[in-house]
């Protein structure tokens, strides 16, 4: 018994366990991590993705203002997949639209359609669908075929039934802007940049701050004169030259490597990646009040770094998501950051187009400034 209770001891076990369960009690960050993470991706996952897109923000071209026309943009609007936000009065302004994200879809239906129609000339009807998302446009355009027939079926009755043939007496046009073949390099490479420098700003930022505390060099720094925000400036504007080198490579190998388009204006993205780095740097800045060690710091940036990459339509369409998803996605950076890259790469946006997304970025960033610096006194404290 005595070589057996050397080999094995349930007493010493369970002293060890007991020890382990305690320790995990103390630390709450990595115990919060264990269930609020796949709590999270159960929920998101559940209840947050999907990819059919539905209620795609639609412009209309009106140059034919018929019953044929005007039923069959009601059927249109019947369905689920197209939400009619307006009237574009020319070609211009449709695109100008599509670039800033205004509209998905522009529907154009063309002067003298419903006489072409009733004459047997098969006259044409219009589809633009920003394909720079291939799958939110993937949805439109495989819908698009049957929402016609419905409506024209359901609405063109009575007196002009005459009008609703099967197959419906007009061509359905798609035009896919921005991304004709619908590669979803074009789409994902450019997302990729929010997610790459999110994680990497994030997570270097809150473990090199934490790691001075760790080592006693903060106190160095807290019985120096300097303010908050300078000991905040002097922290994180460092990595912002890491943000460069990193977006810099990004670029190169987006277009060595995938062939991705850069269309837009220079300034904007550089106004917008500027700002986006900012912006996680101070997040970085923000976790490491929160983090008692690197381990720590590296959970908590992990766990930033999920719903960007689920939220903020880089994996899945933006416009899929429920409402109370899109709200949580409107205040996370990377969303805006994200929309503004790709509208700049590949829809040649200028600041004009982005100006939306970089005041988006900016309120958060004073935000995020402003609970790290409140932290960071209260730290000191």
């Amino acid at each position: 018994m005595s070589r057996l209770s050397d080999l094995f001891s349930w007493a010493r076990f369970r002293a060890v366990l007991v020890k382990e369960f305690i320790q995990m009690k103390r630390d709450r960050v990595t115990f919060a991590m264990m269930i609020g993470v796949p709590v999270m991706q159960l929920l998101l996952f559940g209840y947050a993705i999907d990819t059919d897109p539905h209620n795609l923000p639609t412009l209309v071209e009106m140059r034919d203002e018929s019953p044929v026309a005007r039923a069959l943009l009601a059927g249109m609007e019947t369905s689920d997949y197209f939400d009619f936000v307006g009237i574009s009065q020319s070609a211009d302004e449709s695109l100008l639209a599509l670039k800033d994200g205004t509209a998905t879809v522009v529907v154009t239906i063309p002067a003298g359609f419903a006489r072409d129609a009733m004459r047997g000339r098969v006259p044409q009807l219009l589809l633009t669908v920003d394909a720079s998302d291939p799958v939110a446009a993937a949805g439109a355009i495989g819908a698009i075929d049957g929402v016609v027939e419905t409506a024209m079926a359901q609405s063109l009755t009575g007196p002009l039934s005459f009008a609703a043939p099967v197959p419906p007496p007009f061509e359905v046009v798609i035009h896919r802007a921005f991304n004709p073949e619908g590669e979803t390099s074009v789409n994902i490479v450019p997302g990729l940049l929010a997610v790459i420098l999110s994680m990497t700003m994030v997570m270097i930022t809150a473990v090199a701050i934490v790691r001075e505390t760790e080592r006693g060099t903060m106190e160095s720094l807290i019985a120096t004169p300097a303010r908050a925000s300078e000991v905040m400036l002097g922290k994180i504007l460092p990595y912002v030259f890491m943000g460069y080198v990193q977006t810099a490579v990004f670029l190169i190998a987006a277009r060595a490597l995938f062939d991705v388009p850069f269309a837009g204006d220079f300034s904007a993205f550089f106004i917008g990646f500027n700002l986006y780095i900012l912006v996680n740097l101070a997040l970085g800045f923000l976790v490491s009040t929160l983090a008692r060690s690197q381990m720590q710091a590296m959970q908590i940036s992990f766990f930033t770094i999920l719903p960007v990459i689920l939220l903020s339509g880089f994996m899945f369409p933006f416009a899929a998501m429920p409402a109370w998803a899109q709200t949580l996605g409107t205040a996370i950076p990377a969303t805006h950051f994200l929309r503004l890259v790709r509208k700049v790469m590949v829809k040649g946006a200028g600041v004009a187009e982005v100006l939306p997304d970089i005041g988006a970025i900016c309120v958060i960033l004073v935000v995020i400034t402003a609970v790290a610096l409140k932290r960071y006194r209260q730290t000191l404290d």
